[in-house]
C-alpha cells in the first residue's frame, strides 16, 4: 500500500509539475484544436509534414545514439568563448541583418526591426539551471539596448528556438509576435496578450507594416514536454520589404517544399539557412550542410548566411564542422556566402560581405 502511496504521488507530483511549470509553455485548448482541424496538414489532432518522416527509431538505432553521446566527443565544443561584436541597433532604410549564433538574428528592413528566433538564453533546456552555457558565455548587447522591436517571429516551439526568459524580457518591446499556429498558446500563458499574437498556417501571407511575409513549409516537428509533440505548427517564414526579399529556413529537413518556395517567391537576396545540429540518423529533421547550400539554390538565393550553429552542442559531430563543410559546398556551387560573428551586423545587397574564417582562429 505505501508504494502504491508513493507512485501515485509522484504521477500526481508529476502532472501538476508539467501544468504549472511555466517554461513547458501551454498546448493549444481543446476549442483552439478544433479550428486547427480546418488546416489540411492536421491528421488526429496532431499536425504533419508534407510528407511523411522517415527517421530510423529501431531498438538498435537509438541504442547505438545513446551510446554515441555517452562516449562524448572533445571537439564538440569550442575550448574557448567565441568572439563577438557588439551589434548596431540603429533602423535604416538600408536591410541590415545581424546573426546572435544558433538561429536568432535581428533584420532591420524598411525601418522596421523584426526578430527571428530571439532565444538569447544560457542553455536550451526546460531547466535552464543544468547544462553548458552558450559558446559565446553570455551575448553581445543587453536586451534594455534593443530598440523597439516591430515583430517577433519564430519558427516553431522548441526550447532553442522559443526561450522562455528572453521572451519575458522582451515583450514589454514588441508589438506584435507573428507565429505558427498553436505556438501562440504558449505565447498567451506567458503573458502576452492574444490581440498581439498572429498565428499562421502554411502557404498563409499576410502584410505586417508594409512588409509581406508568408509563412512557408517545413520538415520538422514540435513540443516542449512529453505530452504536446506535434500540438504546434513549425515553419519557415519569407519576409518581402518591397526593396529586398529574405528566406528564413527555421528547422527542417531537406525536402521538395525548397523548390516550391523558390518557384513561388524567389528570388531571395538573402537567405538564412540552417546547417547544424545534424546527423544522418536524423536527416530527415536537419539538414546537412550541403543540403542546405542546395536548399539556397532550390530558392533562388543571391547571399547565404548559415545559421542553426555556433552557440550549443545538440549533436554529435565537431561544433566547426557545420561552418567549414557549407562553405566548401557553397565554394563548390559558387554560392555567396557571409560568415559574420556573433554580433557582428551585415548589411544586404553590398559588394563585400563578412567572410573570414574567424572560428579557426586562438
Amino acid at each position: 500500500m505505501s508504494t502504491m502511496i508513493v507512485v501515485v504521488g509522484l504521477t500526481l507530483f508529476g502532472i501538476l509539475f508539467m501544468r504549472l511549470y511555466p517554461i513547458f509553455g501551454q498546448k493549444p485548448s481543446k476549442e483552439k484544436i478544433r479550428t486547427y482541424r480546418q488546416s489540411e496538414h492536421v491528421v488526429n489532432g496532431k499536425f504533419v509534414n508534407l510528407s511523411p518522416m522517415k527517421m530510423d527509431t529501431s531498438i538498435m538505432t537509438t541504442i547505438g545514439t545513446l551510446i554515441d553521446f555517452i562516449k562524448g566527443n572533445p571537439n564538440r565544443r569550442p575550448q574557448r568563448y567565441l568572439p563577438m561584436e557588439p551589434p548596431r541597433f540603429m533602423p535604416s532604410q538600408l536591410t541590415q541583418i545581424t546573426w546572435f549564433g544558433h538561429s536568432a538574428s535581428m533584420l532591420m528592413m524598411d525601418g522596421k526591426t523584426l526578430l527571428l528566433d530571439p532565444m538569447f538564453g544560457r542553455t536550451p533546456s526546460p531547466f535552464p539551471i543544468f547544462g553548458k552555457p552558450r559558446y559565446s558565455g553570455e551575448m553581445p548587447f543587453k536586451i534594455d539596448e534593443f530598440p523597439v522591436i516591430d515583430a517577433i517571429l519564430l519558427s516553431h516551439d522548441h526550447y532553442d528556438h522559443l526561450d522562455y526568459e528572453s521572451i519575458q524580457k522582451l515583450k514589454h518591446k514588441v508589438k506584435k509576435f507573428l507565429v505558427p499556429i498553436g505556438v501562440g498558446s504558449h505565447l498567451v500563458r506567458w503573458g502576452i496578450a492574444p490581440d498581439n499574437i498572429q498565428e499562421c498556417d502554411w502557404w498563409e501571407e499576410l502584410t505586417y507594416e508594409g512588409i509581406h511575409l508568408v509563412c512557408t513549409p517545413a520538415v520538422h516537428f514540435s513540443g516542449r514536454s512529453l505530452t504536446d509533440r506535434n500540438s504546434t505548427l513549425w515553419c519557415s517564414w519569407v519576409i518581402n520589404g518591397g526593396q529586398t526579399k529574405v528566406f528564413f529556413s527555421g528547422d527542417s529537413g531537406y525536402g521538395a517544399h525548397f523548390k516550391k518556395i523558390g518557384d513561388k517567391y524567389g528570388p531571395f537576396d538573402l537567405t538564412l539557412m540552417e546547417c547544424g545540429q545534424y546527423d544522418e540518423r536524423w536527416s530527415d529533421i536537419h539538414m546537412m550542410p550541403e543540403e542546405s547550400v542546395q536548399a539556397h539554390l532550390d530558392v533562388k538565393g543571391k547571399l547565404m548566411i548559415p545559421i542553426h550553429w555556433g552557440a550549443f552542442t545538440l549533436a554529435l559531430h565537431d561544433w566547426t564542422d557545420p561552418i567549414e563543410r557549407v562553405t566548401r559546398a557553397a565554394e563548390v556551387y559558387k554560392v555567396a556566402i557571409a560568415t559574420p560573428k556573433i554580433g557582428q551586423t551585415v548589411v544586404v545587397d553590398v559588394a563585400e560581405y563578412p567572410r573570414s574564417a574567424w572560428w579557426r582562429e586562438g
